[in-house]
């Protein structure tokens, strides 16, 4: 495993050029930033020094010597709540919308908004589409599903509980947990949530098997030491990457829930931090506390 600076890893996702940033950005006071499924746009969530958050669009373009340059979108929005937790989600078209999880603040309830990215820039003749906001409160995690069956579903992760919504319709389900929620990603070609929770519990929840009572609807179940930070699901969809806040990540086989692999040399100790997968170039970037990214191979 090798120690890159945070840029250097942005740059290793989105395919190895050299990327010229504004001076005016720093990445040090970014809480989130997550890039789309094209590595053409960032969304980005900054603290400001007297609270709340401010959040927009980063987008890329590439020069004709192999650059890229990176360009803010006009319209940066500001709350005073604190973002938990963010994901792109696909309502009208791949990454058409970003799914922000917000914290009550004073007389101001938690929510869960969903924003059209055209919302972000001056200069998009589009429609917004649809905005709308939900009166979740003080979610952990949040993950839009892309399985064609659940095309417009979202999950929360909260304190003891799931939610899982239809953003059209309002149908609701809730499920009951033992603990936080605080990481959740759904797999493509099923409609199956995985969830990790504070107590290290790692679980899935079939989307097909909505009526089950009690706990039975945990497809399946296992455990690392610490709470999870961020679990990601492979291509390979019964291979799943899960850290903790102990530092270890480990590669379950989720039929046998049983770890087939474990990444060293990662640390953390009480940070919630993420991890991302580059599959077709088999590398694992691992956010750390400080200015730097750990990457690895995932051979």
């Amino acid at each position: 495993m090798m120690l890159i600076p945070s840029d250097m890893g942005l740059k290793n996702i989105l395919k190895h050029r050299k990327m010229l940033l504004p001076d005016h950005l720093n990445y040090m006071n970014q809480t989130h930033h997550l890039g789309d499924s094209a590595c053409e746009r960032v969304f980005t969530v900054n603290d400001v020094s007297h609270g709340g958050c401010k959040y927009g669009i980063m987008n890329f373009s590439s020069s004709s010597r192999g650059s890229l340059s990176v360009e803010m979108c006009d319209n940066l929005y500001f709350t005073n709540r604190k973002v938990n937790s963010i994901c792109w989600a696909s309502v009208n078209y791949p990454d058409s919308h970003v799914l922000l999880c917000l914290v009550g603040v004073a007389d101001t309830p938690g929510c869960v908004s969903l924003l059209p990215a055209s919302l972000f820039s001056n200069s998009n003749p589009d429609q917004p589409g649809m905005l709308c906001s939900f009166k979740i409160s003080s979610a952990w995690s949040c993950a839009w599903c892309l399985n064609p069956q659940f095309d417009k579903t979202f999950s929360t992760g909260l304190s003891r509980r799931v939610i899982v919504k239809d953003a059209e319709t309002g149908r609701t389900q809730t499920y009951s947990t033992g603990s936080d929620v605080l990481a959740q990603q759904f797999a493509l070609r099923v409609p199956v949530l995985f969830n990790g929770c504070r107590s290290g519990e790692i679980f899935s929840i079939d989307l097909r098997q909505r009526g089950r009572r009690d706990q039975s609807w945990k497809a399946s179940r296992f455990h690392q030491e610490s709470a999870i930070t961020s679990v990601r699901v492979l291509q390979d969809e019964n291979y799943l990457l899960a850290a903790d806040m102990l530092g270890q990540i480990k590669l379950w086989d989720v039929r046998v829930t049983k770890p087939v692999q474990e990444y060293k040399g990662h640390h953390n100790e009480h940070a919630y931090l993420p991890i991302h997968v580059n599959e077709p170039e088999g590398l694992l970037l691992a956010g750390k506390r400080g200015p730097h990214m750990r990457n690895q191979h995932c051979d």
